[in-house]
């Protein structure tokens, strides 16, 4: 084999096998080192104990079993050895960020930091052979034909990395192999599928950014002032979020969307992720059931609830709305609350049957009686109101669409609905006629937060904009 630079510092060929939990728990079940320096090669590995039982999927791939780790010793046992192995040797692994990541979590947890230089196969076979479309390890395996016994055993596949690793020598001049080698070492932790031209390609201003997993599958959706500095964060971590270590794992590419400041990366990032429904994303999904509660009186001066749906709702400053709420089960379990906190009648309300003459939470003295006449009716609703204000939706200020200037963008928007952007008053009126959304929570929140902040443009008709002085929500 070529001599190495890399052999006076040591290599560390490492692979695990886990029960497929998350790197924040005790869940490697086999750890194999392959060392590689100047003085030769020599071989380490051993079954751990994990903290949880191993999935029978996990047991046929591997071919590791319960009743085989039952015994095995912990990682805590082993950890001295382990840190002894691989201290001061650069850390080479195939998807490094997933061996690596459950490692330096383990010792993490026993208050130890190992902080190895790290070397991933699958980004040093990307380098190498950048014609090749993919570079899992079954794949670089059997297009260099490379010997291998005990595939998914950690010893198996940390010898098939030194196999990997001498056959690279043998095909290519060392100073090839060498500045791949260098390259990869200086670079940031990026994923190992991911083409950095993908990042250096990212504007570092405000925008929306995604990821996308194989056959162009949405993972992720953010936004941020500075895309590029955001996405590197990612992919900078300790490896401390579990998320963010099985996204890296799976990301492909990475696009992304321009605006013209947070108000319009907000906005977009939430139509996005509404209409791509990305499988790491949980908040800001549609919700169809959203919902509130609209109060009014009856001819009689009774205060009356009705559940409506948000998406019918014009938000008259005449109408009393308030929630939102998920569901229609949130939403009763919710005005239920505030009947038991500020003793209002649930019957009255329309929470329960109403039977005349009788009030069992006026019996328990839950309720103050208005439902018998012993409260009136308008102290009663009075009550009411006050128990609801905390959850009083903003009513629309304003007298049909306005225009909130981001720069050179105008989000137009009316009833909390936002309609798009555009460049140019002139094209307004296409907009509004072209486009029909519905209310969207998320993105009444970010413009109930934010409109205060820019300039407001009043449409006094559809066909024309003129500029007035409206003065911001308060």
């Amino acid at each position: 084999m070529t001599r190495s630079p890399y052999l006076q510092e040591g290599l560390a060929f490492v692979d695990i096998e886990t029960t497929g939990g998350p790197a924040q728990r005790a869940s490697i079940t086999e750890i194999a080192v392959v060392q590689l320096d100047e003085s030769g090669m020599r071989e380490w590995s051993t079954l751990v104990r994990p903290e949880s039982r191993i999935p029978e999927h996990i047991e046929r791939l591997t071919g590791i079993s319960n009743d085989m780790v039952a015994h095995a010793p912990r990682f805590e046992e082993i950890a001295n050895e382990l840190f002894d192995l691989l201290h001061g040797r650069i850390f080479v692994a195939h998807n490094a960020r997933f061996d690596h990541g459950h490692i330096k979590a383990a010792f993490r947890r026993m208050g130890v930091t190992l902080r190895p230089r790290v070397l991933c196969t699958v980004k040093l076979s990307r380098k190498l052979f950048p014609t090749e479309r993919r570079h899992s390890l079954d794949h670089v395996i059997s297009r260099h034909g490379l010997q291998v016994e005990n595939r998914h055993r950690a010893l198996g596949d940390a010898r098939v990395l030194l196999r990997f690793w001498n056959f690279l020598h043998l095909h290519f001049p060392a100073w090839r192999v060498n500045d791949a080698v260098r390259g990869l070492l200086a670079q940031a932790t990026l994923p190992p599928y991911l083409n950095p031209a993908d990042i250096d390609a990212l504007p570092d201003s405000p925008g929306v950014y995604l990821f996308y997993g194989e056959n162009d599958l949405p993972l992720y959706i953010g936004k941020s002032t500075r895309l590029r500095t955001r996405v590197l964060s990612h992919f900078s971590g300790d490896h401390g979020n579990d998320r963010e270590l099985s996204l890296s794992q799976q990301v492909r590419r990475i696009d992304s969307i321009q605006t013209h400041g947070e108000l319009g990366a907000l906005l977009e990032e939430s139509r996005l992720i509404k209409e791509l429904q990305p499988t790491h994303n949980r908040l800001l999904r549609r919700n169809r059931e959203l919902c509130a509660w609209q109060l009014h009186y009856d001819l009689f001066g009774e205060a009356q609830l009705r559940l409506v749906r948000a998406a019918d709702q014009s938000f008259d400053p005449t109408q009393g709305i308030y929630g939102f709420f998920r569901s229609r089960r949130a939403a009763t379990t919710r005005l239920y609350d505030l009947c038991t906190e500020h003793r209002l009648c649930p019957p009255l309300l329309g929470l329960e049957k109403h039977t005349p003459g009788l009030c069992f939470n006026h019996q328990l003295k839950r309720c103050e009686g208005a439902c018998l006449g012993r409260e009136p009716n308008a102290v009663h609703a009075a009550r009411l109101e006050s128990a609801l204000a905390s959850l009083k939706i903003q009513s629309w200020p304003y007298e049909g669409p306005i225009g909130i200037w981001e720069g050179p963008a105008l989000h137009v928007v009316d009833n909390w609905c936002h309609y798009g952007s555009v460049s140019h008053p002139d094209e307004v009126a296409g907009l509004l006629a072209d486009t029909q959304p519905t209310f969207d929570l998320d993105s009444y929140k970010i413009l109930a937060r934010l409109m205060a902040e820019h300039t407001i443009v009043r449409f006094d008709t559809l066909t024309q904009a003129v500029c007035h002085g409206v003065p911001p929500i308060q």
